[in-house]
């Protein structure tokens, strides 16, 4: 693989925090894809074959009901993957994945991941950290989703939206995040207008641009921040992430 392409494959922070060798054996299987805003890369209940690897794209999963509606419970970024789960697991999607925000990303099989988690304690402590952490911002999604207002709810969404795209501007209409947020439209438009009077947003052909970030910040529930600091915190794994540490396997925990 030339070396420019292999630059390119490192904007990824979990590839990033790989140790050396495991990184060197992944390598060679990693290869980019490319999809538009709405595409679904895996249907619930599909079986994967890759892991996917945001590097400026953003991944969106979705709780898909018996009458085909669908809310977002957590979405991923460069710092993470989606796939994981076939990789420690079950190869079966738990949920929808579509694409949220186009952007760069690369895939590596399923079966590579595998071999990695099984022989390396590395990637093992790294791979459940970062399963555990997607599990928490699922988590405070359900709260957030059941107890803020759609004004709350639509701050906390943009906030990490406006993270992943590095401060461009957001290609959302009102029906996307509508179904981004599980509430009807009309909604979405209402806290939209609220946020945009108050000089926090700027919407305009399906464009959303954040204003005063520090704003929409403070209005935002705090659902927002306790996932970044979560998701910030995620790559330094305590010793003991994997139940069955080497160096604890067969004791019983103290009580």
């Amino acid at each position: 693989m030339p070396k420019a392409e292999v630059a390119d494959l490192t904007s990824n922070r979990l590839l990033d925090a790989l140790e050396p060798a495991s990184r060197k054996r992944i390598d060679p299987h990693l290869r980019p894809v490319s999809f538009k805003l709405g595409v679904t890369v895996c249907e619930a209940g599909g079986l994967l074959r890759h892991a996917y690897f945001p590097q400026g794209a953003v991944l969106s999963l979705l709780t898909v009901l018996e009458d085909g509606s669908a809310i977002e419970t957590a979405n991923i970024g460069r710092e993470g993957a989606f796939g994981l789960f076939a990789a420690m697991y079950s190869r079966v999607s738990f949920n929808r994945c579509l694409v949220q925000l186009e952007g760069g990303m690369v895939r590596c099989p399923i079966e590579v991941l595998q071999t990695e988690f099984r022989n390396s304690e590395h990637v093992r402590d790294l791979f459940v950290s970062y399963s555990e952490t997607l599990l928490s911002q699922v988590q405070q999604t359900v709260a957030c989703n059941a107890l803020h207002s759609t004004e709350e709810r639509m701050c906390r969404w943009l906030l990490m939206m406006h993270d992943r795209a590095e401060g461009e501007a957001l290609p959302y209409t009102h029906e996307f995040l509508s179904h981004m947020l599980g509430t009807n439209r009309k909604s979405v438009t209402l806290a939209a207008l609220s946020l945009q009077r108050a000089g926090l947003i700027r919407y305009s052909r399906g464009k959303i641009q954040i204003v005063d970030r520090r704003g929409l910040e403070r209005v935002s529930c705090e659902c927002y921040a306790i996932v970044k600091k979560r998701f910030d915190a995620f790559l330094k794994p305590p010793a003991t992430a994997v139940a069955g540490n080497s160096r604890r396997r067969g004791k019983p925990l103290s009580s």
